[in-house]
């Protein structure tokens, strides 16, 4: 589950992946499967994907316990691998660091 707060953050990267609709369930799918991979790795806290109605997007919200966990876990061989085709099904992959600035619910 996500942990969405402004003391104690854990390091979040945002991904914003663009592909032609026809390809988004594909994308997501090699996603997925990532993100199984990625969930059995030294500091991983969460991962949610997140696809655009137009079916042009697809958001991934990592979660990490640090940077040096997350980068290790990007250049096992093993994610690589898995990596490699995914250049076919998408046009652009923008990936960004982040920390919360704010939060607020309902309740406020």
């Amino acid at each position: 589950m996500p942990q969405i707060q402004t003391n104690k953050q854990p390091l979040t990267q945002i991904t914003i992946v663009e592909s032609e609709p026809e390809k988004q369930a594909e994308a997501l799918r090699v996603m997925t499967e990532r993100a199984r991979f990625m969930a059995r790795q030294p500091g991983f806290i969460s991962i949610s994907l997140h696809r655009s109605l137009d079916g042009r997007r697809i958001v991934n919200y990592v979660q990490w316990e640090n940077r040096d966990l997350l980068r290790s876990a990007h250049q096992s061989p093993e994610f690589r691998k898995q990596w490699n085709d995914f250049d076919k099904l998408t046009d652009e992959i923008d990936p960004h660091l982040y920390e919360v600035s704010e939060i607020m619910d309902a309740e406020q």
